[in-house]
């Protein structure tokens, strides 16, 4: 039987979860760097020069597009945007508060590709811009921009480069970045450490006002505390730190493995509402619309962390949707062990173009295989339709034998996978489910 106290550890830790997920990925990429994008310091762009692959990794990551990633620190000041012109080519550039918010959006779908100029404003800026910029007022004092660019393949790669070496942030002041707090504390366990950055990072970036009274409540676990470090000392409260830090570890795990709570139809869970949990902050490019906002106050603390840990930094549907699945046809474990098809009749509806990716389970990465194909899609070279337009894809471990089905294979890693379809401006009858995808069905 659970104590009050752990209890309230427990929905701590699915609250802060995002806020320290997402940090930590943070400081990866300003540090050390992730896969194919190497560390870059604060406000600058780290441009990855190919696609990525199963040495990148990183949650759920795509093999669509090549990721040019700016980590900001707007303690500096304001720091101007400019971005080229790119002729039409499909890109998004997503930024994303502290507490995993999506607030803007700037590319293809949203702005349109021809150059312009921004400047990216800190809380409470009351400054002027020069004219011609667009004010981007970014929620948190740090946060991130998620940049991909569409890549036909290794051919058209220099012209992306050179589109992304004509995406500049330029600090507008002199003034250093402060980065992330860190506490001097040693010693502390796995879990009372996350507790103790979740203590120092929610004050460095507090949630949104609405979240304010549900973050004061978990003032008994010492989140409200300034200065030194509460844990490590108090016996009764770090116990119920890290019990609350267990279930609430184990409970994320199961979320993310039932569906995180979307809908699920024929297999696929439907996350076209996942990303939705940003109720405050809406600038240039993101909708301030009912259908893209969760209002229950319950299910939208689960979603944020479900959608973190699955899929950190996911866009939302409207401009990207997504379904992923862990099951065929009869309600069983996808798993390498077996030979799966799905067919596509017609494929997506989309303004872009759409991918079908494999990942690992439980790490959610890409998989290594002997034809480097991490996904298949609609730009895919070779891929062979059927007479009606339909698509098949064949989903396997082992190499199939027919040349049709190679032409069409996505391969499978030999223990459990979840594949996960993107599409990339959905078209209407997709957010709508008027086109519906079939389930995965097992040879």
């Amino acid at each position: 039987m659970s104590t009050p106290l752990e209890d309230l550890a427990t929905k701590a830790y699915l609250f802060g979860f995002p806020l320290v997920f997402n940090l930590d990925q943070v400081e990866r990429y300003v540090t050390t760097g992730v896969g194919k994008n190497a560390a870059a310091p604060w406000n600058r762009f780290s441009h990855a020069r190919a696609l990525a692959g199963p040495e990148d990794t990183f949650v759920t990551i795509n093999n669509d597009t090549v990721y040019s990633m700016a980590q900001l620190d707007l303690g500096v000041g304001p720091v101007r945007l400019e971005v080229p012109d790119t002729a039409g080519r499909y890109s998004v550039l997503q930024f994303v508060s502290a507490w995993t918010d999506n607030f803007a959006y700037i590319g293809h779908r949203a702005t349109g590709t021809d150059a312009a100029t921004y400047l990216l404003v800190p809380p409470g800026w009351a400054g002027q811009a020069a004219p011609g910029e667009t004010v981007v007022r970014v929620p948190t004092r740090v946060a991130s921009i998620v940049g991909r660019w569409a890549v036909a393949g290794d051919d058209d790669l220099p012209a992306v480069h050179a589109l992304q070496d004509a995406t500049t942030l330029t600090p507008i002041g002199s003034a250093a970045a402060e980065g992330l707090p860190s506490s001097e504390a040693t010693g502390l366990s796995e879990a009372l450490r996350f507790f103790d950055r979740l203590r120092l990072w929610s004050q460095a970036f507090p949630p949104a006002p609405r979240d304010a009274d549900t973050f004061a409540a978990f003032a008994p676990l010492g989140l409200t505390t300034t200065g030194a470090t509460p844990y490590g000392r108090d016996p009764e409260l770090d116990a119920a730190l890290e019990a609350g830090y267990a279930k609430g570890k184990d409970l994320l795990e199961t979320i993310v493995a039932s569906g995180g709570g979307n809908e699920v139809v024929n297999g696929w869970s439907l996350a076209y509402h996942t990303f939705d949990y940003n109720l405050d902050f809406f600038e240039v490019g993101s909708l301030d619309d009912p259908a893209f906002k969760i209002a229950d106050p319950e299910r939208r603390i689960v979603q944020r962390a479900g959608a973190a840990l699955a899929g950190l930094w996911g866009n939302q549907a409207f401009e990207a949707a997504y379904i992923a699945t862990y099951v065929d046809d009869r309600g069983d474990a996808l798993t390498g062990e077996h030979t799966y098809t799905l067919t596509l009749s017609p494929p997506p509806p989309v303004g872009a173009f759409w991918s079908l990716t494999m990942y690992d389970v439980p790490d959610y990465y890409l998989v290594a295989n002997p034809i480097d194909r991490y996904s298949i899609g609609d730009r895919t070279p070779g891929i062979r339709y059927e007479d009606d337009g339909s698509l098949v894809i064949t989903i396997s471990h082992t190499e199939p034998a027919d040349a049709k089905a190679r032409a069409n294979w996505l391969p499978a890693p030999a223990g459990e996978f979840r594949p996960v379809l993107r599409m990339y401006e959905p078209a209407a009858a997709i957010l709508d489910q008027t086109y519906l995808v079939p389930a995965i069905t097992r040879v």
